[in-house]
């Protein structure tokens, strides 16, 4: 093998709660071919890191081989980029410390790097996104927990040990609603989809007004979304108070890092003018007054599909070079 060429193709690879998608990317960031699993089908993580290591070696030998990977990006819920570990997640099911870059590493022996979904989001946004030639941005990541990534200057901007950008667990309300991470008040807890569904359900047992989520067995933000468009006013309603609370603690953010915009990702994202307009009403009341105006409330125009993948092809371009099979 010739250690001298210069390899053009990296791995991708984007865990979510409920699948895990991995994909061959060139240098182009042309998706050539890509697979998933369901990750809830390994609760165990050696399993769950055997089957995927696996299955990214068969995609590999099955597209160029294995001499034409560079290295491998994850995305993923709680991960930390500076020690490559998923860190405590609260929503995924395994706990306490997970170094999974490592064990990844070991079983492909290539390079691998690890980075929380909301900053490999803001990567894939900045190189192929609505975020391209803008240096200073906040990606916002909305799902079942709620993200978001700094990008300051040019560049991610991480904090002392890689936990910057956890805006969904500042407190909103020092009173409020107890959140996954064990906290009360998290904004998290009333902008992700557990939240939105609390609310929904709390504003049925509010009012006896007709509403077609009552006759719905399993809420959730999509359904919520398209009894929006339906006109039920009681899901309208819903996104309007999580709007509200959203705006509140996106002004909160802005003010401190002055962004030249907020991008919005994620499959809540999805809710669109009924989120985001009444999250910008509220933003702008709420956002330091010299910022009022100036800041840029987009949607991701990446498809879900491919957002992620890109994303941690980008993170995969950035760690240094290293593999086990020199000649």
């Amino acid at each position: 093998m010739n250690q001298t060429a210069v390899k053009k193709r990296v791995v991708g690879v984007d865990i979510s709660l409920d699948a895990t998608t991995y994909a061959i990317v060139d240098v182009r960031g042309n998706i050539l071919a890509k697979d998933s699993f369901p990750t809830e089908d390994y609760p165990e993580i050696n399993g769950y890191v055997k089957n995927l290591c696996e299955k990214i070696i068969e995609l590999v030998e099955q597209n160029g081989g294995y001499e034409s990977i560079r290295s491998v990006g994850i995305s993923a819920p709680s991960g930390n980029y500076i020690t490559g570990c998923i860190v405590n997640s609260p929503n995924m099911p395994w706990k306490g410390v997970i170094p999974l870059a490592a064990m990844m590493r070991d079983q492909l022996g290539l390079a691998v790097a690890l980075a929380n979904n909301s900053h490999v989001v803001a990567l894939g946004e900045h190189a192929f996104g609505s975020a391209h030639g803008m240096r200073d941005f906040i990606a916002v990541t909305m799902g079942s927990g709620l993200g978001s990534c700094i990008f300051s200057d040019g560049d991610v901007n991480l904090g002392f040990n890689g936990h910057a950008g956890e805006i969904g667990h500042t407190c909103v309300d020092i009173h409020g609603r107890q959140c996954g991470c064990g906290n009360c008040g998290c904004l998290e807890a009333y902008t992700a989809t557990k939240g939105i569904i609390r609310t929904a359900k709390e504003l049925l047992e509010e009012s006896d007004e007709p509403s077609l989520m009552r006759g719905e067995e399993k809420l959730t933000p999509k359904k919520i979304s398209q009894f929006c468009d339906a006109g039920d006013k009681l899901a309208i309603e819903v996104f309007r108070r999580t709007g509200e609370v959203l705006g509140l603690g996106l002004a909160n953010y802005a003010s401190l890092v002055n962004p030249e915009a907020l991008i919005f990702t994620g499959g809540i994202a999805r809710a669109g003018k009924w989120l985001l307009e009444p999250a910008k009403k509220s933003f702008e009341e709420h956002v330091f007054h010299n910022i009022q105006g100036k800041v840029k409330f987009l949607q991701s125009e990446l498809g879900e599909d491919e957002r992620n993948v890109l994303g941690a092809s980008v993170l995969a371009w950035r760690v240094k070079e290293y593999s086990l099979f020199i000649d």
